[in-house]
């Protein structure tokens, strides 16, 4: 590994006794939930990991590094009051060379972790398309279609182009596995009516088919996990609240890459908190099915 990746002695360990690893995101610490909840957070993804068998990797950039397996104290870093600047597949250079504190994306997490071997990401949810921006394509999707990684995610946020995503996945050869489902989970709500590849009813069955997508020379897969039953969102409301805060951005001047946390915004605001509280039931559930799979795929070597 080059000199700009650094392991935790958790993770170290862990790869030199073949144990099961999952890779976690920093995004989600640093502005995916509001404080005090996103350490908390932080902490029930790793220690349902480890429930499961396996050792959880959360990866952010620190002095200079891509740190492979953050411990506890520099966790803190990313949830605190530290200046963490987002950092996706094209901000590493820029954001190592300047020594950047840096919560990593999907996109980015999903790279550091081709790199390092762990063939596992968790995450709550991917980016995609943007609505009635077709060209404006999350770097997520690409860095999945070039690296050979398994992301245990609910689907795409539902405020993006859900049915384009869809298509930009088939037509990128990313197989949607549905973890106990035949359609594709929407973030907050348990489905958005789209088909998904295959169901998968167990952590063998999603192995077995990405060891043979690797096999065969493919990259990415993703395994889409519905929300709680008890907490999802129905579809029909959402789509109401994510229409009328388009409305309010247009309105706004909101552009680039201030859309997304906008609409997050005003969903968690519109739903009175209660879109935060799938959110952090998903990450949660997410982490503790990406650990069974992990572990299956550790066992059939």
């Amino acid at each position: 590994m080059n000199a700009y990746f650094r392991f935790g002695p958790h993770i170290e360990e862990a790869q030199a006794s073949q144990r099961p690893i999952v890779a976690l995101e920093t995004v989600v610490v640093a502005f995916g939930l509001p404080r005090p909840a996103n350490l908390q957070v932080a902490y029930e993804m790793e220690e349902a990991i480890r429930m499961e068998g396996a050792i959880p990797a959360t990866i952010g950039l620190l002095d200079g590094k891509v740190v492979i397996g953050l411990t506890s104290a520099e966790l803190e870093r990313f949830a605190g009051g530290e200046r963490v600047v987002k950092v996706s597949r094209r901000d590493l250079p820029i954001a190592l060379a300047r020594r950047w504190t840096g919560a990593t994306t999907v996109a980015a997490t999903v790279w550091a972790a081709a790199r390092a071997g762990i063939p596992v990401v968790a995450t709550g949810g991917i980016g995609g398309v943007h609505r009635g921006a077709p060209f404006d394509v999350s770097n997520d999707l690409p860095t999945l279609a070039m690296e050979p990684v398994l992301v245990v995610c609910s689907g795409a946020k539902a405020i993006l182009d859900l049915r384009a995503t869809r298509e930009w996945l088939e037509t990128y050869g990313i197989p949607v596995l549905g973890w106990g489902t035949e359609t594709l989970p929407a973030f907050y709500s348990a489905s958005s009516g789209l088909p998904v590849d295959a169901r998968v009813d167990s952590a063998e069955e999603a192995a077995a088919i990405a060891r043979t997508h690797w096999a065969l020379g493919g990259k990415g897969i993703l395994v889409v996990v519905p929300p709680p039953a008890s907490l999802t969102v129905p579809m029909e409301q959402l789509e109401e609240i994510i229409q009328e805060a388009l409305r309010e951005a247009e309105r706004q001047g909101v552009q680039g890459w201030a859309v997304t946390p906008f609409l997050l915004t005003r969903v968690a605001e519109r739903t009175a908190g209660e879109s935060v509280q799938v959110n952090r039931a998903l990450l949660i559930e997410n982490a503790r099915v990406a650990a069974r799979i992990a572990r299956a795929l550790k066992q059939a070597v």
